[in-house]
């Protein structure tokens, strides 16, 4: 159950319904060996999505030898709502719903996917957007321990940017979970937390119980208290704000696209940069240096780097510093009929058809020779990495897990080339990740996690 939403890179061919809790298989066609498998978790702020776009055809990666996997979950307040009046009830776990629905769709691969030739040892959880920040959930989630086995995760932040939300305990401008679904059963006339109020709640309709949470509505101030929470810390499902501090022990791809989602306040660049404080005009050197940017510009490039560029790098330096695998990308490939819609980079999302290698379903006729190569690259190092936990294969360009003593990344060019090598944006990725918060923090508690650091290898598949 969702509102629309008409800009969506991925759009719905399937009608909104409470009754959404299905998966998808796809399988390569005949038998042979158990197939290692991968699982789709699609994205959209928690409010929006579905397992029905075409862009998420699973027949390219059935097509290279993989059992594939979408799941649906609950969304909204169907999928993030925490009130006192469930607590008292003592059903069991309440909050997370969504979280909750991708972990029993997990133990439903592990118990069922052999049925149709998948292995479970050999799961690969990838997910975009939101979809991302939920497998960076599931990689520091306790009861999704042995679930999965590797990790791809686009454009899913990774930064705690703000103090994370908890159940009960209302921070400074943070209100908890509860405390939102207080606010929202108030809006209703619903008072107190006993099975009273709980029956109120219940018997709400489903259209008031998603009224307001659409996916434009997440960009913009709502009047009154906040009836809406999202995710949350429950010290289970989701037991931090960014990259868990105890991650699953295994190999991650991570990644963003060159401008991705996200912009910070501020009417001049003079605002837009204060957020560097002592460091603004190395800021503005390097965001700005003919100072011939919009301010709109400049906030985009800014919140992209700090909400997903940033924060990737960050995720593959995190889990080296570990000692997993990390294989670290940017896209910056736009298709190019898309182009005079997409100056300044390739958008939010926009990565997700290439990844499937299913332009058409997003292009029609206009996917050229290039688009196709270039979707045919990205597919094949996906493909390879759920098959080994390693992206790389015959004719494609080597990539190297991330190396702490480099900043090395592989991009995937605006001119549709594959190149890796140092990061051209390293300056101002460092800028803005010293100007992370809780970066010292972050920094000294991996320092003590492993002392001293382990440095990742320029090859893959032997740590």
């Amino acid at each position: 159950m969702q509102l629309p939403f008409a800009g969506s890179e991925a759009p719905l061919r399937a009608a909104p319904s409470e009754d959404c809790l299905y998966l998808n298989v796809w399988r390569p066609a005949g038998r042979g060996k158990p197939a290692p498998v991968l699982v789709w978790i699609h994205g959209g702020g928690y409010v929006y999505g579905g397992t029905s776009p075409a862009a998420f055809d699973g027949a390219g990666f059935a097509r290279d030898g993989l059992v594939v996997v979408s799941l649906a979950y609950r969304l909204g307040r169907f999928g993030f709502f925490a009130h006192p009046a469930l607590a008292a009830s003592g059903e069991g776990p309440s909050g997370n719903w969504g979280f909750m629905d991708q972990q029993a769709a997990l133990r439903w691969v592990q118990a069922n996917i052999g049925r149709f030739g998948g292995d479970p040892t050999q799961v690969t959880v990838m997910g975009e957007s939101a979809g991302g920040g939920s497998v960076l959930a599931l990689l520091g989630s306790p009861s999704a321990r042995g679930l999965f086995h590797r990790a791809v995760i686009m454009s899913g932040g990774g930064r705690a940017l703000t103090p994370a939300r908890e159940l009960r305990r209302d921070q400074p401008g943070v209100p908890s979970a509860e405390t939102i679904g207080r606010n929202f059963a108030a809006r209703h006339g619903i008072e107190g937390q006993d099975a009273e109020a709980l029956r109120r709640l219940r018997a709400l309709p489903a259209a008031i119980v998603a009224e307001g949470v659409g996916f434009a509505d997440l960009f913009r101030p709502q009047p009154g208290l906040p009836t809406y929470a999202g995710p949350f810390v429950d010290g289970d499902t989701l037991t931090s704000g960014g990259f868990p501090a105890a991650p699953a022990d295994v190999p991650v791809m991570v990644g963003a696209t060159s401008a991705d989602l996200g912009s910070v306040p501020g009417a001049t660049k003079d605002e837009v940069f204060a957020l560097f404080g002592a460091d603004r005009d190395r800021a503005r050197a390097l965001y700005d240096p003919s100072g011939d940017l919009s301010v709109a510009s400049v906030a985009r490039a800014v919140g992209g780097d700090r909400q997903m560029v940033e924060p990737a790098r960050h995720i593959a330096q995190q889990a080296a510093r570990r000692g997993h695998r990390a294989y670290h990308y940017r896209f910056s490939y736009v298709a190019e009929s898309r182009r005079p819609d997409a100056p300044a980079g390739a958008p939010h999302a926009t990565d997700v058809a290439f990844a499937f290698d299913t332009l058409p379903a997003r292009y029609g006729a206009k996917v050229t020779p290039r688009d196709a190569a270039v979707a045919t690259a990205f597919h094949r190092y996906i493909a390879n990495f759920a098959r080994t936990g390693d992206p790389n294969g015959r004719g494609l360009v080597a990539w190297p897990p991330a190396d702490l003593s480099a900043h090395d990344v592989i991009d995937f060019t605006a001119e549709g080339q594959v190149r890796f090598g140092p990061d051209p944006w390293r300056e101002r990725l460092d800028l803005v990740g010293a100007h992370a918060p809780g970066a010292a923090q972050t920094a000294d508690a991996a320092d003590r996690h492993n002392s001293p650091p382990h440095a990742g290898n320029s090859k893959g598949g032997d740590r």
